[in-house]
């Protein structure tokens, strides 16, 4: 498939198509939330955001962060071109446990240093997430981890048929 027209980003807005390959993370300064099994179990000033082109951001929120027990190792892992190999972690709140909907780098490859120690979640397996109290929408698809907030436009990669782009 042939990459997708940008959508033309408002004031304020950014297009995830001007977004760098290979990615880029920085500093948020947001308040970052996330809720699952109506309990806040992560709360931070200090998240950083991977971006990558045609990809929503990918917010990695310091472990510490997260209530106690929230995170419990899980089976699996991955591996990323850039970021390094990730594992997988397990995220409870409340009555509720979500295999696997969490990971992290624990030794990133060089250049991604700021991610060790962080974590990132699916938001469409949590009950909640927040950037600055707007709640995210979940990047399309099952693999891709990205938040969608009003901040920024697509088209955005995991839809049906962008596997190529």
């Amino acid at each position: 498939m042939p990459r997708p027209r940008p959508e033309i980003p408002a004031p304020g807005q950014e297009s995830v198509w001007d977004y760098p390959r290979p990615p880029r993370v920085e500093h948020v300064p947001a308040n970052v939330s996330i809720r699952l099994g109506g309990e806040l179990i992560a709360d931070t000033r200090d998240a950083v955001r991977v971006l990558e082109t045609s990809h929503p951001p990918v917010y990695y929120l310091p472990m510490a962060d997260f209530a106690p027990g929230a995170l419990v190792d899980a089976d699996g892992s991955s591996f990323c071109e850039f970021k390094g190999t990730a594992r997988y972690l397990d995220v409870r709140g409340g009555d509720e446990v979500r295999s696997a909907a969490a990971w992290n780098y624990p030794h990133p490859s060089p250049g991604f240093e700021p991610l060790r120690d962080r974590v990132a979640v699916y938001a469409q397996q949590m009950d909640e997430c927040t950037v600055d109290g707007e709640i995210v929408v979940p990047q399309p698809g099952g693999f891709y981890g990205g938040w969608i907030t009003k901040a920024v436009v697509g088209p955005f990669k995991g839809s049906p048929g962008s596997f190529g782009w």
